[in-house]
């Protein structure tokens, strides 16, 4: 969803009657989804009235704030052992640097941090999780290239439990959501790290492009169906961004939108807000 979406809402059916095939094709090119979509324009169509611009910004705005969560609480350390966070995600969503964010914004608020550089099939990906972490200052876990990422993420816990660390933070290899054995094996981590931990990962986190679109969402749908998700990490949220494709998984997946990146600074990560989210509409 473009950044001054309801202005452009305004702007194109502000004065005329609302065409609502236009309509339509505005919502769904805002990535909301076809249920919202169609919700919003049931809800419009049974009015009795004339339907103004304004009459379309607020009944869009009501039914995107109905769907976000209001709170999205700060993540916590678990007692006498490490919290485990799980990244995964397709190629390209910036997973690695994410990672990297989530790190420095939970050194941010004192906590300590592991990297577990679990991307073992791109030597580049290591290499760049060792620059962040020296950069950061934080401890991190790596292995040979073509590492099995189960035992590594397994050590990783090990050595994360051994130093008292409160947050153990994996990055997984991007892969694409149609390739069952590369998802099977996203499975075999989260098997592995039960050994340590019944519970754990404690977070799965699904990277995603805000640019993508509505493919955001099939990947969503693979990534939860094959691991389980505890919420999204929105990327590319800038002036140039789109967002409404968190508006689509909370709807239809009920994933939360977790955290946002606007940037490739450390600090460009921050916890997804809706009140923020919603005015960056305007």
């Amino acid at each position: 969803m473009a950044l001054g979406f309801f202005k452009d809402l305004l702007d194109r059916f502000g004065g005329k009657a609302i065409d609502w095939d236009e309509l339509e094709e505005s919502l769904i090119r805002a990535d909301i989804g076809v249920p919202m979509t169609l919700r919003i324009i049931g809800e419009l169509q049974q009015r009795q009235v004339k339907i103004s611009a304004k009459d379309v910004v607020e009944v869009t705005r009501r039914h995107i704030e109905q769907i976000l969560p209001i709170a999205n609480p700060k993540l916590r350390p678990l007692p006498n052992r490490p919290k485990v966070i799980l990244m995964v995600g397709v190629n390209g969503t910036g997973k690695t640097t994410a990672t990297a964010k989530l790190a420095h914004l939970l050194k941010q608020d004192r906590h300590t941090v592991m990297l577990a550089a679990a991307d073992t099939f791109r030597a580049a990906a290591i290499e760049q999780l060792k620059v962040w972490a020296d950069r950061l200052q934080v401890d991190v876990i790596t292995g040979e290239y073509n590492a099995d990422p189960a035992a590594l993420c397994y050590d990783a816990y090990s050595a994360a439990n051994k130093r008292n660390i409160e947050f153990l933070i994996c990055d997984t290899a991007g892969r694409l959501h149609t390739k069952h054995n590369l998802m099977q094996e996203l499975g075999k981590v989260v098997r592995t790290l039960r050994k340590h931990d019944e519970q754990a990962p404690h977070e799965c986190l699904l990277v995603v492009d805000a640019t993508t679109g509505s493919n955001a969402l099939v990947q969503a749908r693979e990534f939860k169906q094959a691991v389980g998700l505890t919420g999204l990490v929105v990327t590319k949220l800038d002036g140039s961004g789109k967002g409404g494709i968190a508006v689509a998984i909370m709807d239809e997946l009920a994933i939360p939108p977790r955290f946002v990146g606007t940037g490739e600074k450390p600090g460009d990560l921050r916890y997804f807000d809706r009140d923020e989210f919603v005015a960056n509409l305007l």
